[in-house]
């Protein structure tokens, strides 16, 4: 089951012309359980650095975190479910932005791919 999401995850990736190369780490745990990394470059240079802890039984991640930054590394945004802003009523999935951070529910990847794919039309 893990192996199968893992696949979704690569199939994903092939549905965003955007994305110039892409490199992904997977560790398995057991069937259910699992990681996924990786780092995407895309054609203006920006990059999304990626993780993923996946229990394919549960209806959430355990872990995830999605850091978009432009080319000089700068940050762009970054959702994560890290227990660190308490104050935050969607605690604890939250967005960061260059100067706040921001209530935010839990992104799929391709969620992420879409924003960064509008992101770049308005360039």
């Amino acid at each position: 089951m893990i192996e199968e999401y893992f696949q979704w995850v690569e199939n994903i990736l092939r549905e965003f012309p955007i994305i110039r190369a892409y490199a992904l780490n997977k560790k398995i745990y057991n069937n259910q359980q699992g990681m996924i990394s990786g780092k995407i470059v895309f054609e203006n240079g920006s990059r999304l650095d990626f993780l993923e802890v996946i229990d394919t039984g549960e209806d959430a991640k355990l872990k995830y975190r999605y850091h978009f930054m432009n080319k000089s590394n700068t940050l762009i945004f970054r959702y994560d479910n890290a227990p660190h802003h308490p104050q935050i009523k969607s605690f604890p999935h939250h967005k960061h932005l260059p100067k706040s951070i921001k209530t935010s529910v839990e992104p799929s990847l391709r969620d992420v791919l879409l924003e960064i794919t509008k992101k770049s039309k308005r360039k």
